[in-house]
């Protein structure tokens, strides 16, 4: 399926979402944050289908920001940053409640936003040539889409402000030194490689991964008391669907459980 420089693929219950403006390195614009909402309101019509979303570049970039092709024509009232709360905050907040686990794969650079985007992944995969870069101070912005309560979760302060401050490139191998992803591959095996994360996590308990990424997203926000709660909430819920019965069972019977879904 073919969205406004956003491609979208199904492989069994596995979507493949693609930013694809290559001539641009993948930079997103107004229209290509209109082709994701339209791919992930296809994705959600396939919410019973679509158990994992791969997120990965088209061609040799992963996202390297936001499209500033035509900005300094722009009007000197038009103010920088009126997109976020239009077009990308919309975006990260479907990401961040979407219904399955997200596969970043990391093909290429990941820069200012394209960094954000690629660190909302559940498994954060990557290129070995592939680098990270907090690009904002370089033409003399803030860092945004979330990146600044990210990377101090992830990394720390010290080093996140380091990347704000300095704006210097964070090579894929360094960013899992760092924690910062989850595994580096060849270039040529990168997305064999999601691809096979994604089918396990496809044929996972669906509603308990989903609870997962809840419980993890929501916990920074929570006092230790608060978090317990979500987790007893969490449990319950995920106790009363059938792929809990079929894991203990297949736990039981010494067998690989054999998920549906439901």
């Amino acid at each position: 399926m073919q969205f406004k420089h956003v491609t979208l693929e199904f492989d069994g219950a596995v979507a493949i979402l693609k930013l694809d403006h290559q001539e641009v390195m993948n930079a997103v614009s107004v229209d290509m944050l209109g082709g994701l909402s339209d791919a992930l309101d296809a994705i959600e019509e396939k919410k019973d289908e679509v158990r994992c979303v791969v997120l990965t570049g088209a061609g040799r970039a992963f996202c390297t920001g936001a499209n500033l092709q035509g900005r300094n024509n722009q009007s000197k009232k038009t103010k920088a940053g009126l997109t976020l709360e239009t077009g990308f905050h919309p975006f990260l907040r479907r990401i961040r409640n979407l219904h399955c686990p997200i596969v970043t794969a990391v093909n290429g650079p990941a820069a200012g936003a394209g960094m954000s985007f690629a660190l909302l992944g559940d498994m954060i995969l990557c290129a070995r040539s592939s680098y990270f870069l907090q690009a904002f101070r370089r033409i003399g912005l803030v860092p945004d889409c979330g990146s600044t309560w990210l990377l101090p979760r992830l990394i720390g302060k010290a080093r996140s402000v380091e990347l704000s401050l300095m704006g210097e490139r964070l090579p894929a191998e360094k960013a899992l030194e760092w924690g910062l992803v989850n595994r580096v591959y060849d270039d040529g095996v990168l997305m064999e490689e999601a691809m096979k994360l994604a089918r396990d996590l496809a044929s996972g308990p669906t509603v308990a991964l989903s609870l997962i990424r809840k419980l993890y997203w929501d916990s920074p926000e929570n006092s230790f008391e608060e978090q317990l709660n979500l987790e007893f909430q969490c449990q319950l819920r995920a106790g009363d669907t059938q792929d809990f019965r079929e894991g203990v069972g297949a736990f039981l019977e010494k067998r690989p459980a054999k998920f549906n879904g439901k």
